[in-house]
């Protein structure tokens, strides 16, 4: 019997809410989240802001990775009335390096790995496209030297669910966008993102909110289980 050919050639995720839940990181950050309460919620503005830019076409076309990251800081400077240039350091020392040796103590979903190591012997190519540098945390999650392509939106110069990172995952994947599954947590970021980007999108949720969740049927798949998904790829 002829076998039935693969509907993708890759399989991208998002990384985290995706690969492990959110609330084992979110744990470990509660001293830094009392601590830095103030910093943290402009940081999260400052996105929001830069995220609405895409959706007014003011960053249509993305900027380069060192002024993404001069536009974030001056957003949180106009709220927090500080220096930007010491709110970006203060930025990434707190946030984008001061996390990352927490996730050598994050567990992953279950079957997270056998899952990977299922795809790759398929013959799958594997992506990570996540809004924060995902190389350290990749390491330090123990999933290391899994990936064909690891990209960061924010290096590419606008966030998800703009379309430019989605097409840069393409681009590195040497794949056309119906040929790839992306996997993750945010409906509005992930899911939609990645179907106006032209690919299939697997919504990851919580168990207790499967039966109910009224967005089901507006994404590819839903699961909340790893074995799910890997039925869902293989069959």
């Amino acid at each position: 019997m002829r076998k039935k050919p693969m509907q993708f050639s890759a399989i991208a995720f998002d990384l985290d809410g995706t690969l492990y839940p959110n609330y084992r990181l979110y744990i470990r950050l509660v001293p830094l989240i009392i601590k830095e309460i103030r910093h943290l919620l402009a940081f999260g503005k400052a996105r929001n802001r830069l995220r609405r830019e895409i959706n007014e076409g003011t960053l249509e076309h993305g900027l380069e990775s060192q002024s993404f990251y001069h536009r974030q800081a001056h957003y949180m400077a106009e709220i927090l009335k500080k220096d930007p240039s010491l709110l970006e350091e203060k930025t990434e020392k707190n946030i984008y390096r001061g996390w990352e040796p927490l996730f050598k103590k994050v567990r992953l979903f279950p079957h997270v790995k056998e899952t990977l190591i299922a795809f790759r012997e398929m013959g799958l190519k594997l992506g990570i496209l996540s809004d924060f540098p995902p190389e350290k945390k990749i390491e330090n999650l123990g999933l290391g030297g899994c990936w064909d392509a690891m990209l960061c939106s924010e290096r590419i110069g606008q966030l998800k669910p703009g379309p430019l990172p989605f097409r840069e995952l393409c681009k590195v994947l040497s794949l056309p966008p119906e040929k790839i599954l992306y996997v993750g947590n945010s409906f509005t970021y992930d899911i939609l993102g990645a179907q106006k980007a032209g690919m299939k999108a697997a919504w990851i949720i919580a168990k207790r909110k499967y039966l109910h969740a009224k967005k089901r049927e507006k994404a590819d798949f839903v699961f909340y289980d790893y074995r799910q998904l890997s039925s869902f790829v293989i069959t």
